[in-house]
């Protein structure tokens, strides 16, 4: 590895394990900590932060009902937003992704993620589910612009005790560790943001404008609240002061 990376960096951990104790987030930790070992190895402070999705399960189903985040989705949402790095983690039923993995993904800014590593992981009963993270996970993860690296993690109970699955833990690891180091998902976000479509008054960490930049004096926004345009500049004053 070259030159060590001075800046502190934060590892979000997104688990959507339900059981006690969570398979789906043993396999994120050991990725977490693996890539901690190879940060503090080269000199760089790093640290993670877990977000567990089941002890907010009522809140980001109450959060897709009502349209805005609830207080701890908000928190949580925040905590991935400020990380350099993302390990996502899900358990597979039925062939698919946990629904409360992907509901809390559909609350997440279209701009939160963009250009951030992610690494990829499921668990699952079988093997025969071992695609599921590049057929459903890694496609999510490009819709929201972030870098998924190229080795995805997935363990069926077998797995737990080969070698094989500590290796691509390693390799996934290196991956993410490399890509911060060389600065280029901070290039891509800092050279492309303005190029992007972004979604207005959205909880990315760049978002430039909110509620509070929309002016409601214009005729067009008088017209669509229901309202007459302004007749001239005093009626637009008398309405501003009244």
């Amino acid at each position: 590895m070259s030159t060590p990376q001075t800046s502190a960096v934060t590892i979000a951990v997104v688990s959507a394990g339900v059981s006690d104790p969570s398979s789906t987030r043993l396999l994120a930790e050991r990725a977490a900590q693996r890539t901690l070992d190879l940060f503090r190895a080269e000199g760089t402070q790093a640290t993670v932060t877990i977000i567990d999705l089941a002890p907010i399960a009522i809140d980001i189903a109450r959060s897709i009902v009502g349209g805005y985040p609830t207080e701890p989705v908000q928190a949580a949402i925040d905590r991935l937003a400020s990380a350099e790095a993302v390990i996502a983690s899900t358990p597979v039923y039925k062939a698919g992704i946990s629904g409360l993995f992907k509901s809390f993904a559909d609350l997440i800014d279209n701009d939160l993620l963009i250009a951030k590593p992610v690494i990829l992981g499921a668990t699952g009963g079988t093997d025969r589910h071992a695609m599921v993270v590049d057929e459903q996970l890694r496609p999510l993860f490009a819709f929201l612009r972030a870098i998924p690296v190229p080795t995805s993690l997935y363990a069926a109970p077998e797995d737990w005790a080969s070698p094989e699955l500590g290796n691509r833990i390693t390799r996934a690891a290196t991956e993410l560790v490399l890509l911060l180091r060389s600065g280029a998902p901070r290039e891509i976000a800092d050279d492309n943001w303005r190029a992007y479509q972004h979604q207005f008054n959205g909880n990315a960490t760049r978002a430039e404008r909110s509620i509070a930049d929309l002016d409601f004096d214009t005729d067009l926004m008088r017209l669509a609240a229901g309202g007459q345009p302004a007749r001239n500049a005093q009626d637009a004053h008398d309405n501003r002061s009244g």
